[in-house]
């Protein structure tokens, strides 16, 4: 069954998989109405027809008014322990914000699909897997309509801002990408591919409720 994008809004819309994402949604002709909440107005996302920018600072100032009335909400929001610059910090944005929006379409008809982490285990001892585990819990507990979570590994691509540690890692995968099988589970995917996922999983997903593992990720057509 091949369900209709009518209208979707997406928040981390100016990272990598969410830029990428709003290109494919752009281009599909039954998605009539795009919003993207971003912090300042971006001039990339003026060239995608569709796309209406929201500007709101504080995205936890988003309320049922604004998010009502569409068809799928896509979150796309992440950041890192060093960009964000505490662990206060990161979990502000990687729970409290994702928590919020999600909370927003409880009791809608909005489907809500969510990039996570390979590593997301609320029991983790790693922090980033952690909080990323406590998130999918607490989406888990909301009376959603439908759910998809995306646990990628590593992204390929180019980012706005800098991430050493990604980038560095990045350049050593594609130095050894040949000798990568494409069936290895912890296989860096691009932000192509998770785009390209969400917009199959929101067009396709059946289930109330389902996880797109990275090998899902990379194997969806």
């Amino acid at each position: 069954m091949t369900k209709s994008i009518k209208s979707a809004i997406v928040i981390g819309a100016t990272g990598l998989v969410g830029r990428e994402l709003l290109k494919q949604l752009n281009q599909i002709e039954s998605c009539e109405k795009i919003t993207a909440i971003v912090r300042h107005e971006d001039a990339e996302l003026k060239s995608l027809k569709k796309v209406q920018q929201f500007i709101l600072d504080d995205f936890l100032l988003l309320n049922d008014e604004d998010a009502n009335g569409y068809s799928h909400a896509f979150s796309c929001l992440g950041t890192t322990l060093k960009k964000a610059g505490s662990k206060q910090n990161f979990y502000n944005v990687d729970y409290e914000m994702n928590a919020h929006f999600a909370d927003l379409f409880e009791t809608t008809d909005t489907h809500y699909l969510l990039i996570s982490a390979m590593g997301a285990n609320a029991q983790s001892k790693i922090f980033y897997n952690k909080v990323k585990g406590e998130l999918e819990n607490h989406i888990h507990s909301l009376n959603l309509k439908y759910v998809s979570i995306l646990r990628p590994s590593l992204l390929l691509g180019e980012r706005q801002e800098q991430r050493t540690l990604e980038d560095m890692t990045q350049k050593l995968y594609q130095k050894f990408s040949h000798l990568v099988p494409n069936t290895f589970k912890y296989k860096p995917v691009t932000a192509e591919q998770v785009a390209h996922t969400m917009v199959d999983a929101a067009r396709t997903q059946t289930d109330k409720f389902e996880i797109y593992d990275n090998l899902r990720i990379q194997t969806c057509k």
